[in-house]
């Protein structure tokens, strides 16, 4: 049999942060980004469980875009970084996927192409890695003009580096230098806010917001994790306790005795390491949950297991299941033991860990 580390997806809750999302968003629309295998819950499998819901998709690159059309699901779907070869261009065409534009080389391949996808052009607004500078932009809309159709420019898009922060103005001073650039083209859409920028108070949407790892129930927001926001675990990550044992005052346990007990300790043994994208940096303190209690993990992360105090959950015992991260001990808490962000943890959790989808109590393997 195999063992039982398993993420289990909530494609409810994946919904349910969906519709807050559109909600905050209102009257803009949201696009659903699920980019880096559907924030490592699984692209094709997001992409159904969203497709009554969201009305357009964007994912990083193309073939993360094609997975979607592989899954059966025929959305609009947004290409952030554009068009990363010129035969990418004839591919976009035919599956009708919409191409950010950031370059002059992707002009240049639309322009040799002769038919062209749907186009959004990106401004820097201050970020500094892709997009065209505002001073250029009539340039671009000039060249762009004798290329695309009118019809297949649909706008224009942004992003923010610092909307995170409440603290900043940053998002301010952007948004101000995003909706100066563009205004020539009133009837263009636009597009900039992207998770955290949905909880920033009087935040304009402009016409479409980009709702990423709020999607996915962790938090965009410095200092919040993703229940304090509203949002809801989609990924809860769980493995068996393989082990219990009483340790001695002075005994220690893991790689290097970072840990040594200074009481008798109830200590259990967790099928689940660095092997399986829980951090290694994750230290001793970090929470975790099992049988209706909190408990902490002790000593170091190994690739393939980890050990946890035991002290509060005194009925726990072999094949119980810890949950690692999810409804009970946000991702947030774990990331910010680990010295990361939820996102790094949700995209690393790897590909010997079985996805098992969950919608109304229903369950099956992915």
């Amino acid at each position: 049999m195999p063992r039982k580390t398993v993420a289990r997806i909530d494609t409810r809750a994946l919904r349910h942060n969906y519709r807050l999302a559109c909600r905050l968003a209102s009257p803009a629309r949201a696009m659903a980004v699920i980019k880096a295998d559907g924030y490592g819950h699984g692209i094709r499998e997001v992409a159904r469980a969203l497709a009554s819901d969201a009305p357009k998709f964007a994912v990083a690159c193309l073939e993360e875009a094609l997975a979607i059309r592989e899954a059966g699901v025929d959305h609009p779907v947004v290409l952030l970084q554009g068009m990363h070869s010129a035969e990418d261009v004839a591919t976009c065409v035919r599956e009708g996927f919409e191409v950010v534009v950031h370059s002059g080389y992707q002009l240049d391949w639309l322009e040799q192409a002769g038919e062209t996808p749907t186009v959004w052009v990106k401004v820097n607004t201050g970020m500094n890695r892709l997009g065209f500078a505002p001073s250029v932009l009539a340039d671009v809309m000039a060249r762009l003009g004798t290329i695309a159709a009118a019809e297949k420019v649909a706008g224009f898009v942004t992003h923010f580096a610092c909307a995170d922060d409440i603290s900043r103005d940053d998002t301010d001073q952007q948004t101000r230098i995003f909706s100066e650039a563009v205004v020539d083209w009133p009837k263009l859409e636009k597009s900039a806010s992207n998770s955290a920028a949905h909880f920033l108070p009087a935040q304009p949407s402009f016409d479409w917001t980009r709702p990423g790892i709020m999607l996915y129930g962790a938090s965009p927001t410095m200092g919040k994790t993703g229940p304090e926001l509203g949002l809801e675990a989609v990924m809860t990550l769980e493995a068996p306790l393989t082990a219990v044992r009483t340790l001695k005052p002075g005994e220690s346990v893991g790689y290097g005795y970072t840990w040594t007990a200074t009481r008798e300790t109830r200590m259990g043994i967790v099928a689940a390491g660095y092997g399986d994208g829980y951090p290694r940096h994750a230290g001793t303190g970090t929470p975790a949950w099992v049988g209706g209690n909190r408990i902490r993990l002790i000593g170091r992360v190994s690739m393939d297991m980890l050990a946890v105090d035991l002290t509060g959950a005194p009925e726990a015992c072999p094949g119980d299941s810890v949950e690692l991260w999810g409804r009970h001990v946000s991702v947030d808490e774990v990331a910010q033991h680990a010295g990361t962000i939820g996102y790094e943890l949700l995209t690393g959790v790897t590909a010997r860990v079985p996805r098992l989808y969950e919608d109304s109590g229903n369950a099956a393997a992915g």
